[in-house]
């Protein structure tokens, strides 16, 4: 089970407490880390949007665990959430990726103990939860499967076990959970009456794995009732009934730190804190719980797996990676100032009329032939012509053009789905027969002929979601 509140928020608590220098060195020492390479960042960026995955594992280490989880796990990828904050630190959302979800996992360079790398050969069509610990996979490989599939790059990773749960709830006396009927679960042997109930240990542990006490009984529902726990536990942790409870708040960051395995890149006790301070400035009505949108597998008679459910899939995607907010909360991103967005306002030349080179600035390879032929097959801009790569490598897709030319670069905006902030006035060029083109360079941004570089503004429509800060009554 994962739970991101937990190390970081034991740094903010300890930290801001005034703890000593070696009491955090302490804690770092509790601390596990994988090098998982070039999967994970190298360090943390306090003024950048980053991406943690979360991962609970099925490994049934520690104490009463025997009872759950896979006979023999490895310590498959058993709950995953995707936790991307703002760049701006006004919201952060919480994307949890089903273990059953089939996917393609792709080749995994991992560290061995004699300090070699190996690379697994990936596997197509499988559950995403063998991402980890199947033939020897390690974090980074559930890492770089979660980029193949969502487009979105994980910067650090967050692991835990069973005991993670245990430990953090009893370490804050108890969680308050609400449960819309009375519970009498054999399997997990989780009782609970109807309504709320403080949990802790042996029970919470039982409350989120449990998968035949809610909904359909199956993963997608177990999945609601941990961001529902998650949520709580959040709660709990910032409460003042934690926070000024000094007995509390020392075993929250023994538990929190010794449940914890991190990638190289944020194991320091500097950096874990840099993380949970981080973290702390978003409000909790503005953490989005959701999960990705899936289908049933249509391969099986007996349904066990899912699939991705497109577009809704790419679209949340594609949301989060644009750094929208799915809560109400006014967004504080970057807007296009009027000056800007002006460049989108005026008369557009015909297509047939648009004289552009094609420049690839980053781009994947073959990307600005792929384009030149978009353009002059589908959408008439004839007069177009492709130059290889750019003197220097842009991370934004821009649109250059001389003030004469301001109606081409119009219609090429409106034909490749270009913002206004990819217009850039200023000079042209002259083409290969000497008359003057507009230049359109495709940085690293660039998705392919015909994919809008437009990003949304506003959360997908009809998107199941919850905030940490309501309390819900799981059903």
């Amino acid at each position: 089970m994962l739970l991101w509140t937990g190390g970081s928020m034991a740094f903010i608590l300890i930290a801001v407490t005034g703890a000593g220098y070696l009491y955090l060195r302490h804690l770092e020492g509790n601390v596990t880390t994988t090098d998982v390479g070039s999967a994970a960042k190298n360090g943390f960026s306090k003024d950048e949007a980053f991406n943690i995955l979360i991962i609970g594992t099925d490994k049934r280490t520690g104490k009463g665990n025997t009872g759950y989880g896979d006979t023999g796990s490895v310590g498959h990828a058993d709950t995953n959430v995707l936790l991307h904050v703002s760049k701006d630190r006004t919201n952060a959302t919480a994307l949890s990726i089903p273990r059953d979800l089939i996917v393609d996992v792709p080749d995994c360079p991992t560290k061995q103990p004699d300090g070699s790398t190996k690379v697994i050969p990936g596997t197509q069509g499988v559950r995403f939860n063998t991402s980890l610990g199947q033939d020897g996979r390690d974090p980074g490989c559930t890492m770089r499967t979660v980029k193949a599939v969502t487009g979105i790059t994980p910067d650090h990773f967050m692991m835990a076990d069973f005991n993670a749960v245990k430990t953090l709830t009893s370490a804050v006396g108890g969680v308050e959970v609400c449960v819309g009927k009375p519970i009498d679960d054999k399997e997990s042997h989780l009782k609970l009456p109807e309504g709320k109930s403080v949990i802790e240990g042996e029970q919470a542990l039982a409350f989120v794995r449990t998968r035949h006490s809610f909904g359909n009984q199956g993963d997608l529902d177990r999945i609601k009732v941990q961001q529902q726990f998650l949520g709580a536990l959040a709660r709990k942790m910032t409460s003042s009934d934690t926070l000024t409870n000094p007995s509390k708040l020392l075993d929250l960051a023994e538990a929190a730190t010794k449940a914890l395995t991190v990638d190289q890149g944020i194991g320091k006790v500097s950096t874990l804190k840099d993380v949970a301070l981080e973290l702390k400035k978003v409000p909790p009505k503005n953490i989005s719980f959701t999960t990705v949108p899936v289908n049933d597998n249509p391969a099986e008679k007996i349904k066990a797996t899912v699939v991705l459910q497109q577009p809704a899939a790419g679209q949340l995607f594609q949301t989060i990676s644009s750094d929208v907010s799915l809560t109400a909360v006014k967004q504080q991103q970057k807007k296009e100032s009027s000056a800007v967005a002006a460049r989108l306002k005026g008369s557009r030349s015909a297509a047939a009329d648009v004289r552009v080179d094609i420049y690839n600035g980053g781009a994947p390879g073959g990307s600005a032939q792929e384009t030149l032929n978009w353009l002059q097959n589908n959408e008439g801009v004839l007069k177009s012509s492709q130059l290889g790569n750019a003197d220097t490598p842009l991370s934004k897709t821009t649109l250059e053009y001389a003030p004469d030319q301001a109606d081409q670069a119009r219609k090429l905006a409106d034909i490749m789905g270009l913002p206004a902030s990819a217009m850039k006035p200023g000079q042209s060029e002259k083409n290969s027969q000497g008359l003057p083109a507009i230049v359109l360079t495709l940085g690293k941004d660039f998705k392919g002929a015909g994919v809008p570089l437009t990003a949304p503004t506003k959360a997908p429509a009809d998107l199941v979601k919850s905030t940490a800060d309501k309390q819900v009554c799981s059903t």
